[in-house]
């Protein structure tokens, strides 16, 4: 790998780091202020309420500007969502500006990777950022559930700038104050990401133009008829997974009896065996192959429904381990393979934003779901039901839409998986 690559992991890591446990920080901080039991589920499509909303505009922005300057700039606005949290704005509303910064984040991180590695390391680049990503995923939740733990809180409390008053009283907010640094540390790192040889493009005029382009990145990624297999893989994984990490604190507290400091080692468990599974698979699946693995997405959805069977701590650490493993080997040659088309067909920043406005809009839809459910009093049970059943019939549909397209669309399906086969061995 190339030297600017540990440059991008780096940031990536720390970045995501205080995503996930800011996260867990401002479900403590509504459960302090005894806000309304919807507003929970309500972080996730706030999260990627920008995500959707910019996308035609975050993509372009990224093939215009360096993507590490991009980058920087993201983890800026992270920063001033985290201020607003702290000094007294709505947490949903913060929480949606810090979604503002990783909307626009997403396109360079993952876009700049095709720009500075040739095909045949994308399945590998993109385990590495996979399982670097989840690492922190692990770790995040985990930091974010000690932060505002018994143990942690106190000290962080205690810790006072002489003759300022910060006016941070609790653990949430001093959780929240303490994710800053983090964000500061991945902004240290985006400015040592090299510039690459890929030539900038430049924005469209006017936002109209901007729109009418990327309905016709979407239109034609849709059409592709590798990339419209992997992109509804991707789209639903991710809808799925990120509403499923909120769920998981109402399903520990259900089945459990857990805390929210308790419930976020329940959560690093899951992404533990993500990580497995995404290293994995960067080790034996090529681009090629990718499709081999979309059965897997309906075993996941059975697994997600039988998760309501386990009521002891002892079946379901192994039992959440599996199900990470899985989604992990799921998501990495799939990922892959939709960057290496979206490259192909349109540029990486562009890609990566009609990638990113799929997922996101599938998480804002559940999440949604998932919050009318909550409202009307339904159990994390029944969600968690839904979800899964949500999961198995979609996956099962993508396999029969795959299967279709390699007996109506022969050729140019084996054109497509050849094409994928000489760009990785290169």
């Amino acid at each position: 790998m190339k030297k600017g690559f540990f440059s991008i992991m780096s940031a990536q890591f720390f970045s995501s780091l205080a995503d996930q446990a800011l996260l867990v920080g401002a479900i403590e901080l509504l459960k302090s202020t005894a806000a309304p039991a919807w507003q929970i589920p309500a972080l996730g499509p706030m999260f990627a309420l920008f995500y959707v909303v910019l996308a035609p505009f975050v993509g372009a922005f990224a093939d215009a500007v360096p993507k590490g300057k991009v980058m920087f700039y993201s983890n800026l606005i992270k920063i001033f969502g985290c201020l607003m949290m702290l000094f007294g704005a709505h947490p949903l509303l913060a929480y949606a500006v810090v979604g503002l910064g990783a909307a626009a984040y997403s396109p360079a991180k993952y876009g700049i990777l095709t720009e500075l590695l040739p095909p045949s390391q994308l399945v590998k680049a993109n385990g590495w950022i996979e399982g670097l990503t989840i690492a922190s995923i692990i770790l995040g939740i985990l930091l974010g559930g000690q932060l505002v733990g018994p143990h942690l809180s106190p000290i962080l409390l205690s810790l006072d700038l002489p003759f300022i008053n910060t006016g941070i009283d609790t653990a949430p907010e001093a959780a929240i104050s303490s994710l800053v640094i983090l964000y500061l540390i991945a902004a240290f790192f985006n400015l040592s990401i090299p510039r690459t040889q890929a030539p900038l493009q430049p924005l469209a005029h006017s936002p109209v133009e901007l729109v009418r382009d990327f309905a016709s990145c979407n239109s034609r990624l849709w059409q592709d008829k590798l990339g419209q297999i992997s992109l509804a893989t991707t789209t639903l994984f991710w809808g799925v997974s990120a509403n499923l990490r909120i769920i998981v604190f109402s399903w520990a507290a259900l089945a459990l009896g857990y805390s929210t400091t308790q419930a976020s080692n329940l959560g690093g468990v899951v992404a533990v065996g993500t990580a497995v599974g995404a290293v994995v698979a960067s080790i034996y699946m090529r681009l090629d192959r990718a499709t081999k693995v979309i059965p897997l997405g309906i075993l996941m959805g059975v697994l997600i429904i039988v998760l309501n069977g386990i009521t002891h701590l002892w079946a379901a650490i192994p039992f959440l381990i599996v199900l990470g493993m899985i989604g992990g080997y799921l998501v990495v040659p799939m990922n892959a393979l939709l960057q290496h088309r979206g490259h192909n067909l349109m540029g990486a920043g562009r890609s990566i934003a009609v990638q990113n406005f799929n997922e996101q809009a599938c998480i804002l839809g559940l999440g949604a779901l998932y919050t009318g459910m909550t409202r009307i009093g339904l159990s994390a049970y029944i969600a968690i039901s839904i979800l899964g059943l949500i999961v198995a019939v979609t996956m099962w549909l993508v396999k029969r839409w795959h299967e279709r397209n390699c007996v109506e669309h022969r050729e140019e399906v084996e054109r497509l998986l050849v094409l994928a086969r000489c760009d990785e061995c290169h």
